[in-house]
């Protein structure tokens, strides 16, 4: 069985919205502090919806393509979660960090080209 393109791109997709998950949730936990009442806020709920909503495309991915080549893929939210860090939370971007997103990117390009 080969992995189609579609289901590659839907479980790209999957991966974004996942990291805006992550994002909301940062939000959300900021208001923690204030106990269970903290709990309930908007930013915790789309967190989770959002992480959620993105096992929709990642399901429907799963319908044509191999689980061996499209859930590695799912760690490209670790590559967004950073970007959306940086951008929203100015926080550092290292040395340390990029040198291990590289090694994310190549194992996914690698783990692509051998199931295509």
């Amino acid at each position: 069985m080969k992995t189609p393109f579609s289901s590659i791109l839907l479980v790209l997709f999957a991966s974004f919205i996942g990291s805006f998950g992550a994002v909301f949730l940062k939000l959300g936990a900021a208001h923690l502090r204030r106990g269970i009442r903290g709990a309930l806020n908007w930013h915790l709920a789309a967190g989770i919806g959002l992480f959620l909503g993105s096992s929709v495309p990642f399901v429907m991915a799963l319908k044509h393509g191999e689980l061996s080549v499209l859930y590695p893929m799912v760690s490209l939210s670790y590559v967004w979660a950073m970007l959306w860090s940086a951008l929203l939370f100015h926080e550092p971007v290292t040395g340390g960090k990029v040198g291990a997103l590289a090694l994310i990117l190549g194992g996914i390009i690698c783990i692509g080209v051998g199931g295509r």
